[in-house]
């Protein structure tokens, strides 16, 4: 019996929180709108990098990606070449 019991209070209290949980569509609407004020509010204290700051950073990510596209070719290929000559060996 003290398991039947348990399972009620469990119950009740789930309905109790989904009862807190649910909203209406004016709380929804505020509480977005709030939100949204607050965002706003937030971006105007950002401070944005200049435009010369933001192409040499993209200059910067750029060059390494190449250099990092370079190296990964250049491994991939010689694995490549590593593998073939195994299984030349192997077949022979």
């Amino acid at each position: 019996m003290v398991h039947g019991c348990h399972a009620l209070d469990v119950d009740s209290r789930l309905r109790a929180e989904k009862n807190k949980m649910e909203f209406s569509v004016k709380q929804k609407f505020d509480v977005s709108v709030q939100f949204l004020r607050e965002v706003r509010t937030e971006l105007k204290k950002v401070t944005w990098p200049s435009r010369k700051d933001t192409l040499s950073g993209t200059l910067v990510v750029l060059v390494a990606v190449f250099i990092i596209a370079i190296f990964l070719g250049i491994v991939d290929s010689g694995l490549a070449s590593l593998v073939k000559q195994l299984l030349r060996r192997a077949v022979s």
